[in-house]
This record gives structure tokens, sequence and C-alpha cells, in this order.
């Protein structure tokens, strides 16, 4: 039970000059608050909760194959000339082939390992280097990295359900597309 009795001001140990430091200070520190939260940089916590949605969203056996099946469906959405610019090699044009499915959970194996390690940078920037040169190598046009994000912030919600923190997810794959697109 709370007590509830009324206090006259005058009867107050804070006299108005401390009264009015301490609101003060309330609204400095809520406005910090208010910045680190809506920060759009792909800081620690941001990569923190980039690395566990995805193991939410990623999820396992199955659920992965459904999760690569429709991000392939968004991208080829998307770009449908992709299909027979850069997937004709792994039928692109069936997304249930056997060839396409192996292909789909290598892009996305690959993609595990680099959210996996998004919390060390020295490891990010290599794996990153070395998957940037795979694409160099295979003449893959920049612009499809951004429609790669574009459906991946399409597909993830689904999976992660109201946690998704479109922020996070937005600013954290920024990093991974300008270091695999910097050709």
């Amino acid at each position: 039970m709370f007590c509830l009795e009324q206090v006259d001001a005058r009867d107050s140990p804070f006299d108005r000059s401390s009264s009015a430091a301490m609101n003060t200070l309330i609204v400095v520190i809520c406005t910090l608050v208010a910045v680190a939260t809506a920060s759009t940089e792909c800081g620690p916590l941001q990569r923190l909760k980039v690395k566990q949605q995805w193991s939410v969203g990623f999820g396992t056996a199955n659920h992965r194959i459904d999760i690569g099946t429709a991000l392939w469906r968004s991208i080829f959405h998307q770009a449908p000339q992709a299909i027979d610019q850069l997937f004709k090699r792994v039928e692109g044009h069936d997304l249930y082939s056997g060839k396409f499915q192996a292909h789909s959970m290598r892009v996305l194996g690959g993609l595990n390992m680099v959210i996996s390690v998004m919390d060390d940078d020295t490891l990010l920037h290599s794996i990153l280097e070395h998957l940037r040169d795979q694409h160099k190598d295979r003449a893959i046009p920049r612009n499809y990295f951004k429609v790669f994000k574009a459906a991946l912030m399409k597909v993830m919600p689904y999976s992660i359900g109201r946690c998704f923190d479109k922020e996070a997810w937005s600013s954290c794959f920024d990093v991974i597309t300008d270091t695999l697109g910097d050709y």
C-alpha cells in the first residue's frame, strides 16, 4: 500500500535551484538515451541484435531452405534479368532444383558466417574482403547488393516477427554491402 499524503513544497529538503538542475539532468539523460537508441549506425548493440535475430530468423534445417526460397523469390521479383545473367549455371529458373537449393545454402552459409563474426571487426573485414574478391571475379554488378538487401529486409521480418529491428539490420547490412561492392 502506498502512502499518499500531501507534502508542502516548503518542507522539501531540495531548494528550487537543485530541482531545476535535476530536471535539466533528467532531460539530458533522456535525450542521450533517445539518441543512442535511434542511432542508425551499426554499433556494438546493433551488431549483437542482428546476430541474435539472425539466429532466430535463419533457424535450422528446412526453415533455412524456406528462408532461402523466399529470399531468392524476392530477388528475382525485383531483378528477373538476374536469373539468366547470373544464375543460369545453378538453374536459377527453378528455385526448387537441387542445384539452386545448394547454391542458396552456400550464399546463406556465407551470410551466416559474416553475421556470426559481426562483433569481431578484424575477422569480419577479412571474410568480407574474401567474399568481395569472389563477387568481383564473377563480375556481379554492384546494384545486386542493394537488391539482395531489399529482399532480406522484406523476408526477415516475417521470420523474426515483431522483434525485427529494421534500423539495426539496415545499418549493419550496409557494412556488409559497402565492402562487398567496393570494387
